[in-house]
């Protein structure tokens, strides 16, 4: 079954059909990670509960956490204004970082000044 043509007719996607999905921690709002879904990524994700994201490098649908348990329960998910953007609100289950780290932005800090 496909994702629901409302749904569906409101994305915006780059030109891969791809979208990107902001992930957040669904009671702190940390943000855990950056990743991409196309329809059926979506529609997989909305109707499992599970996050399920298309993987650019190996080409081919992943659900965060079947392999390193390291799962994402979808709590709430939203369209940014645009329709270009969707935002996950999960409840991560250990590392969102495929490094080991609690969110993938933990590692590279970059200093501002001024």
């Amino acid at each position: 079954m496909p994702l629901d043509q409302k749904i569906a007719d409101r994305l915006k996607r780059d030109g891969d059909g791809l979208v990107p999905a902001v992930v957040q921690q669904h009671d702190t709002g940390e943000v855990l990670m950056l990743a991409w879904m196309d329809d059926e990524a979506l529609h997989r994700t909305l109707t499992t509960g599970r996050a399920t994201y298309w993987s650019r490098s190996r080409l081919s649908y992943w659900v965060k956490g079947e392999t390193s348990g390291h799962v994402q329960w979808v709590r709430h998910v939203a369209l940014d204004c645009d329709g270009d953007t969707i935002l996950l609100k999960v409840d991560q289950v250990g590392a969102a970082c495929h490094t080991g780290d609690r969110t993938c932005f933990d590692a590279d800090v970059l200093e501002v000044s001024g």
